[in-house]
């Protein structure tokens, strides 16, 4: 698709922002629903979209969660002033995990000069360290145990797999309260880590500290339904083959995962 403006002929930009409601029914489930697709992917695309929706629409959004990309949060402060920003729980364990992979490919070079190679102790725990210790076999718990035991810098590995484990237990707690006591935890105490990946994690977390907790205040909001929804417009995407008429697409993906209530056709 062509990102020539549309005003000189083309067709706009690739890349769409989807805007999903993720309001809880009286059970306080998710149903989650597409409200619009527009061109462009940026903080200024979503603020216009909402400074077009009214001042009815804005106050009446309490929640607000979002990916970590100040894009976004600029947009919902400068527009939903009075809704609740909360970073979503995905996005901060795969943050935590993505630098405990920084540490151990890094430690990796720094101890064999080479990248990971299907011998190396570091390598062969590359996937079980990104699991939850729960969920770790009496085997799997063992090659961590030898991995990181193998050399003395592998201890940098060791701690920073200890911290990301850190951050996703405060997800898996039997209460809110408890998971936000661990979240405050990590945000007093994360930054100061020696190994610098970790440390720039805590300081990430401390500049989203309000966003961060906010998952622990409003009841677990997350952005699961969005993710939801944008595999089912993945999806229909697929099937039909790619779409080449964007407002087509738009309407198609509305008409799927927009909440339009089936129309049922009287028989005559």
């Amino acid at each position: 698709m062509s990102t020539k403006p549309v005003e000189h002929g083309g067709r706009g930009p690739k890349e769409l922002t989807g805007m999903v409601d993720l309001t809880r029914d009286e059970h306080g489930r998710v149903r989650a629903r597409l409200l619009d697709l527009v061109p462009g992917r940026s903080g200024e695309t979503y603020k216009t979209w909402l400074a077009e929706r009214g001042e009815g629409f804005r106050s009446g959004v309490e929640i607000a969660t979002l990916d970590p990309f100040h894009g976004y949060k600029n947009a919902i402060d400068d527009q939903l002033q009075d809704a609740r920003s909360v970073l979503d729980a995905f996005h901060v364990v795969k943050l935590a995990t993505q630098a405990v992979d920084d540490v151990r490919r890094r430690v990796q070079q720094d101890t064999t000069g080479h990248r990971g190679r299907r011998d190396d102790p570091l390598y062969r725990i590359r996937n079980t360290l990104r699991a939850g210790e729960e969920h770790l076999t009496d085997r799997q718990r063992a090659r961590l145990h030898a991995a990181f035991t193998a050399h003395d810098e592998h201890l940098e590995v060791e701690l920073a797999w200890r911290c990301a484990q850190q951050v996703r237990s405060g997800y898996h707690q039997d209460s809110h309260a408890a998971g936000r006591a661990i979240a405050e935890k990590i945000v007093a105490t994360l930054h100061t880590c020696p190994v610098p990946e970790i440390a720039r994690l805590g300081a990430t977390l401390q500049r989203w500290r309000s966003e961060f907790l906010g998952y622990f205040d409003t009841n677990g909001a997350s952005n699961g339904g969005t993710e939801a929804v944008n595999g089912l417009i993945e999806l229909h995407r697929r099937i039909a083959r790619g779409l080449r008429n964007r407002d087509n697409y738009r309407l198609r993906m509305l008409l799927i995962v927009g909440g339009l209530p089936t129309l049922t056709h009287a028989q005559p």
